[in-house]
């Protein structure tokens, strides 16, 4: 795994399109459709219902859950994860926010890589998740006149994401 501090990227480079499906090994989410996003710094994941905590020994965690599928409340997975840091945040519009950043294992066109993740609502976005410069800077270029490149689930989940 890579250490998402070091600038420095793997010394063999994969190609992305502007839109993939991931997964988060380790967590219970087999798939969840991204949008790869270069104007995007940190990543970030749609989650609900945070809950933070500390442990016996002071550490900031946070438990969260994640709906993998738009407009779905199916699948949904309960996740905890150490508080890594917090970022105030500025979207697209301008709006600015304070988020939780936790480390989070990503495969992404094959390979597994750790990105840092902010926690917020993307209820209203296209996609549950965004993968941003940071993670991309792990040997990853963009290609933003394609799409899924690390390859599409079947027909069954395809639907499943759309909310039908």
């Amino acid at each position: 795994m890579h250490d998402p501090t070091n600038p420095t990227p793997p010394a063999s480079t994969l190609t992305a399109g502007w839109r993939e499906w991931v997964s988060l090994p380790g967590t219970g989410v087999e798939r969840i459709k991204a949008k790869v996003d270069t104007g995007a710094r940190t990543s970030a994941l749609h989650a609900f219902d945070l809950h933070e905590w500390r442990d016996e020994q002071h550490t900031a965690h946070v438990t969260f859950w994640v709906n993998p599928w738009q407009k779905s409340t199916a699948d949904a997975v309960r996740l905890t994860r150490p508080v890594h840091d917090r970022r105030e945040v500025r979207s697209s519009s301008g709006h600015a926010e304070e988020r939780v950043v936790v480390l989070l294992d990503v495969c992404l066109v094959g390979r597994q890589l750790t990105a840092e993740v902010t926690l917020t609502s993307r209820d209203e976005m296209g996609f549950r998740m965004l993968i941003g410069r940071e993670a991309l800077r792990q040997g990853f270029l963009v290609d933003a006149g394609a799409s899924y490149l690390g390859g599409r689930p079947g027909r069954e989940d395809r639907r499943r994401n759309r909310g039908a």
